[in-house]
């Protein structure tokens, strides 16, 4: 996968060591999957459409143009893209107007890597105004860097957010640390050279070469990303049990 997004920070400075964190949010800091869902099911029940189930999974951690346009395929509705995706950020923003839970683990994780003054980013699939929305529930000190599906030409599965976040950062994005809970956002991750943290949210994802798959965020740590740095990355991390990896 290519991009015109410049890699910097790529010499031997800093070798070996962790240089930044880059966090997905819905279903990776945020428990807000299922209200996207909700939102979707919400807005085509509106336009006389019963959304199945199975769509489910293919709509999940995808962009919002990505997502909404498979809908508008599957159902048939008469609907632009433009009109769909303003309905649903509409119904979802009301859903999350009075707050988000966090995911297991996600309060403390952030506060660990700001205590330590690990540079963060979140990165996100979902729109500016979303992302804006629920910084008030995770703190916007805990980042160094927000960006948004919208704030680019190209976001998920494409590497564009991920280089540019290193772009922005000054850092080398074989050593910053991704953590993801789609196979959406661990394809962008992976295609952008760095080391990735896969915490299945709705469909599972197996582990690979240079995955790291754990069951919550409980088990993510700063020693435990540091070790993703100065390990070898040509083996297959997992750190999930036998048992998750089967289901």
């Amino acid at each position: 996968m290519t991009s015109s997004i410049p890699a910097v920070g790529t010499g031997p400075a800093g070798a070996g060591t962790l240089q930044a964190v880059f966090l997905d949010l819905d279903g990776t800091l945020v428990d807000t999957e299922g209200f996207w869902w909700e939102a979707e099911a919400e807005v085509f029940a509106g336009l006389g459409h019963i959304l199945d189930d199975t769509h489910r999974e293919v709509v999940v951690g995808g962009p919002m143009t990505r997502s909404a346009g498979y809908l508008i395929q599957a159902t048939g509705v008469d609907i632009t893209l433009t009109e769909l995706s303003v309905l649903l950020n509409a119904a979802f923003l009301a859903r999350i107007a009075r707050g988000v839970p966090l995911m297991p683990g996600a309060r403390r994780l952030l506060a660990e890597l700001a205590a330590h003054e690990v540079p963060t980013a979140l990165v996100s699939a979902s729109h500016r105004t979303v992302v804006d929305q629920m910084l008030h529930s995770l703190g916007p000190e805990h980042f160094a860097l927000t960006l948004a599906g919208d704030d680019l030409p190209r976001t998920k599965p494409h590497p564009d957010p991920y280089l540019t976040a290193a772009a922005r950062l000054g850092t080398a994005p074989g050593r910053c640390a991704v953590i993801e809970d789609t196979v959406t956002g661990v394809t962008a991750g992976e295609a952008a050279g760095c080391p990735v943290v896969a915490v299945p949210s709705v469909t599972r994802i197996p582990p690979g070469p240079g995955r790291t798959v754990v069951t919550s965020l409980e088990e993510v740590d700063l020693p435990f990303l540091r070790t993703l740095i100065t390990e070898s990355r040509g083996g297959v991390h997992r750190a999930c049990s036998a048992e998750s990896a089967e289901n």
